[in-house]
């Protein structure tokens, strides 16, 4: 009965059932103005007929404009309206002007650090890579910086504590999802006894991401234990596009020393305390040198565009870091929404042309855009041995059915696919002829790919690459092959049910 009650009473049904009030009163509006208003009626149609000329001619990806087209032409009277709202996709001049900002601001801070040039000795390739990132991510490649690899949250806990113990100056962490229990409660002990010791803590969480996971005031309580929080994109129950923009990015940052990122949010599963979907497989990664400056910074933005702030980002420069042996070149690279540039396409792209012997990729979803599956079956027609593993236990029915529609495709063009038997595979990591690789929070879906506020690190003839190509060959041991036979062989029902979704998937 308790249970029924916190469902029933969860700000998520109240919001739910807002948007659903909202689009039925939108609906019947039209409905009834259309009845009455011959003219009404036409000025609607005529809308969405521009709408959809709009829809043709924008810079949209194929898959999103099929979507919206489907959408609306069946339903013009509404669809046109209905799109202006949450699918346009039209960044406010307000928000064009303060993410201006942020970006010059950013790029202040950290172009003294562009250095691409710097990897021509090692193939135009990289160089072009890391030029790429610097003209349109604003982020420089680094050396100078040592790298770990991890390949499970559980190997990861114990040392984000360590490192957050060692904290003298300020700890900031920004998350999709925070969660109470082992994990959440362990980091926060210690953010509460290092704000006690004046250490400067700050966290940034999402409120999409936390919503059934903390309650709304959540951010009042951290305050009130001397801890900085502020919460992104509240989830307002009102039809717009802003709903969609979720801040996606995983940091913890200790004195700009250190930083890590990866696929893991701070919750139970992901260091498998608590099981949900078979054995949670995720992946993260360390860095301690030069590059942490570039991820500070990221926060740092992040921070400002949040609060309005405008501090000045060198009071949190750390001092140079000490000479280390090479480390190969490290760029943490970040992906916003709102510049119309798909950063995390371009990475994956880029790292997907430039293969010569083999490309491995895991990917908690697999809903490819057109560029990204034309790129992949290229690549294994011209003999690349590409190969990816998914999950074999879903956490979302319906997204798993998506990702199983884009097998058969790929798997006629010679792609090799694996599902991880024990459960879910969270981490999103590609690596490349052991000379590139990533590892970050950019999903293979629209949502992450055009949509979210999203954040990686590329790596070149960095020495984790083979721990991550090692950690790949491993996993493989604990999966079932996809053959072109069994995901070709459906029934009629199935296979119409996962051909629907494959249409809508850039608006799941």
């Amino acid at each position: 009965m308790k249970k029924l009650l916190y469902i029933l009473f969860h700000r998520s049904v109240f919001v739910g059932l807002a948007l659903l009030a909202q689009i039925v009163t939108l609906a019947v509006m039209v409905l009834t103005f259309s009845e009455y208003m011959e003219t009404f009626y036409w000025c609607c149609i005529a809308l969405s007929v521009v709408v959809a000329f709009l829809i043709l001619g924008s810079r949209m990806e194929p898959g999103y404009k099929i979507a919206w087209l489907i959408l609306i032409l069946p339903f013009p009277v509404f669809g046109g309206i209905f799109y202006l709202l949450v699918g346009g996709g039209t960044v406010p001049k307000r928000t064009k002007r303060r993410m201006k900002g942020m970006v010059e601001k950013s790029d202040r801070a950290l172009r003294g650090d562009f250095k691409a040039d710097d990897l021509l000795p090692l193939g135009e390739d990289a160089a072009g890579q890391a030029r790429y990132l610097e003209n349109f991510a604003h982020c420089p490649a680094y050396t100078n910086t040592e790298t770990e690899y991890f390949p499970l949250g559980d190997k990861v806990f114990p040392r984000m504590l360590e490192e957050l113990k060692k904290a003298e100056k300020y700890i900031f962490l920004e998350y999709f999802i925070l969660q109470p229990g082992v994990f959440w409660d362990s980091i926060l002990a210690i953010l509460e006894e290092k704000a006690a010791q004046g250490v400067e803590v700050r966290v940034i969480y999402d409120d999409m991401g936390c919503m059934f996971s903390l309650p709304r005031e959540y951010n009042e309580y951290l305050i009130s234990k001397g801890i900085q929080c502020r919460v992104f994109n509240r989830f307002l129950p009102v039809m717009s596009l802003r709903l969609n923009n979720r801040d996606h990015r995983k940091f913890l940052i200790v004195d700009g020393k250190v930083g890590f990122t990866g696929g893991i949010n701070l919750a139970d599963e992901y260091i498998n305390v608590k099981e949900r979907f078979g054995h949670w497989k995720d992946s993260a990664i360390l860095l301690e040198g030069d590059a942490v400056w570039s991820m500070t910074v990221m926060f740092l933005s992040m921070w400002d565009q949040i609060c309005g702030w405008n501090e000045d980002f060198d009071q949190f420069r750390p001092p140079a870091a000490s000479v280390r042996p090479w480390t190969g070149y490290v760029q943490p690279y970040t992906d916003t929404p709102l510049d119309r540039e798909a950063v995390g396409q371009s990475v994956y792209l880029n790292m997907i042309s430039k293969a010569k012997k083999f490309i491995y990729i895991t990917t908690p979803y697999l809903v490819v855009d057109v560029a990204t599956n034309t790129a992949l079956c290229n690549a294994a027609k011209s003999g690349v041995d590409v190969r990816i593993i998914t999950p074999h236990i879903p956490d979302k029915r319906y997204v798993f059915e998506v990702t199983r529609a884009h097998y058969p495709p790929l798997l006629e063009a010679g792609v090799k696919i694996y599902e991880y038997t024990p459960g879910f595979i969270h981490a999103k990591n590609f690596v490349v002829d052991d000379r590139f690789a990533t590892v970050g929070t950019v999903n293979l879906d629209y949502r992450s790919l055009f949509l979210h506020f999203e954040d990686g690190v590329w790596l070149c003839e960095a020495p984790c690459i083979r721990e991550i190509r090692g950690d790949f060959e491993r996993t493989l041991q604990l999966c079932e092959p996809v053959s072109l036979r069994r995901s070709k062989h459906l029934n009629l029902l199935l296979q119409l049910y996962r051909n629907i979704l494959r249409v809508f998937a850039p608006l799941m």
